[in-house]
């Protein structure tokens, strides 16, 4: 049964529409559900809505729907519309009354903000962990490599001396700063609308700093009308705070790429993780790295999708909004995979000495050598002229 069933059947064709592929998606959502149920049933039992009897029922029920749902079992049909419809129904078969108190005192809009606002948290946190995994992997080469000159670039010429060490501490830099990006998201997203009913609160006595502790939130969202329009700014939020770790991911798979090419041949990646050609025998192709690079766009376009969303909508719930859950939830898959992948490379990457030091030519000691001048009193713009000279 629909959760705002009346007694009447929608046609099958605006049905199977309006519902999309919630029903499907809402399988990365069950087990946060679960976790908000759970805190909003101690919610009403402290409030008497419930009794004690009937709150163990509905633990025992959330609890089983969870371990359902991570062995692939908890089944979400396309009637259902959506894992909240799901998990109600099952509670009231399994538990009768119990099962159909569980929803009082929220509408299915806090129900959902609630669910996704969890999902982002967990996510988030997530990948923090596969970053600290990439940025150790990297370090391990840098001790391992960091000493080997190569040449810095500029404009994609030879510039000046660089080294393995300088260029993958950018990468460790750059992941880092993101790191402190997700940091930020996370401290604005970590606040429960719980409570907020369908935007305008829910005329109960619900205790929302209980629910909100029980969830793991360091704060509750006063204003329930805010609520409602936190989503998509927060959704917006957290997928931009991922496409800074795309980005950079879009960078590094393309300097691996280059220098990886025979023609520099810094890099050497095994053939465990490379492609081969249907008619070219000799080829090893870097598949994962061009993906890799591509994936920026992708979550780009996801992240484009969240923002287009949400325009020009008016203060409170719209049904659009459902949209923006495919494009979030696809988000965070291609960055926690991306991110799995990156560090497989980083651990299968191979550095050639010989080829670094033979690509330290010269000139790429040229600013160094009118810095010498300097230092004998020489002025800056005469050196350069001078040294300039032998590279004309």
């Amino acid at each position: 049964m629909k959760l705002w069933n009346k007694g009447y059947d929608v046609r099958k064709e605006i049905e199977k529409f309006t519902v999309g592929d919630d029903y499907l998606l809402d399988q990365y959502l069950v087990e946060f559900d679960c976790k908000a149920s759970l805190a909003h049933a101690k919610a009403i039992r402290k409030s008497g809505i419930i009794n004690e009897d009937e709150y163990l029922k509905l633990k025992d029920g959330l609890n089983e729907i969870t371990r359902l749902s991570k062995a692939g079992k908890f089944e979400i049909k396309q009637e259902d519309e959506d894992c909240h419809t799901a998990i109600e129904n099952y509670l009231v078969r399994n538990f009768g009354e119990a099962g159909k108190k569980i929803h009082t005192g929220r509408s299915r809009n806090d129900q959902v903000l609630t669910a996704i606002r969890l999902y982002e948290k967990h996510n988030l946190a997530e990948i923090k962990k596969l970053l600290l995994k990439i940025i150790s992997t990297i370090d391990g080469k840098i001790k391992e490599y960091g000493k080997i000159g190569i040449p810095g670039y500029t404009h994609m010429q030879r510039a000046m001396p660089s080294s393995i060490g300088m260029l993958f501490e950018a990468y460790t830099c750059a992941l880092k700063d993101d790191m402190n990006i997700i940091d930020s998201a996370l401290k604005i997203i970590d606040k429960s609308p719980l409570g907020s009913g369908a935007g305008f609160g829910t005329g109960l006595d619900i205790d929302r700093e209980l629910t909100a502790k029980e969830m793991g939130f360091s704060a509750v969202m006063e204003n329930p009308l805010y609520c409602q329009n936190s989503r998509g700014k927060y959704e917006a939020m957290a997928a931009e705070s991922i496409l800074q770790v795309m980005m950079d991911l879009n960078k590094i798979a393309s300097d691996i790429m280059l220098f990886s090419m025979k023609e520099f041949g810094f890099f050497s990646l095994p053939k465990e993780i490379c492609t081969g050609s249907s008619i070219m025998p000799q080829k090893k192709n870097p598949d994962v790295l061009e993906i890799l690079r591509g994936k920026y766009w992708i979550v780009l376009g996801y992240s484009m999708q969240i923002k287009s969303i949400y325009g020009n909508l008016i203060s409170g719930y719209n049904r659009d909004v459902q949209l923006s859950k495919e494009p979030l939830i696809k988000a965070f898959e291609a960055c926690k995979e991306s991110l799995a992948a990156a560090t497989i490379v980083f651990e299968s990457l191979s550095i050639d000495s010989k080829n670094c030091k033979s690509a330290m030519s010269k000139d790429i000691y040229a600013a160094e050598e009118a810095y010498k001048l300097v230092k004998k009193g020489m002025a800056f713009r005469d050196a350069y002229m001078e040294i300039g000279k032998k590279y004309k």
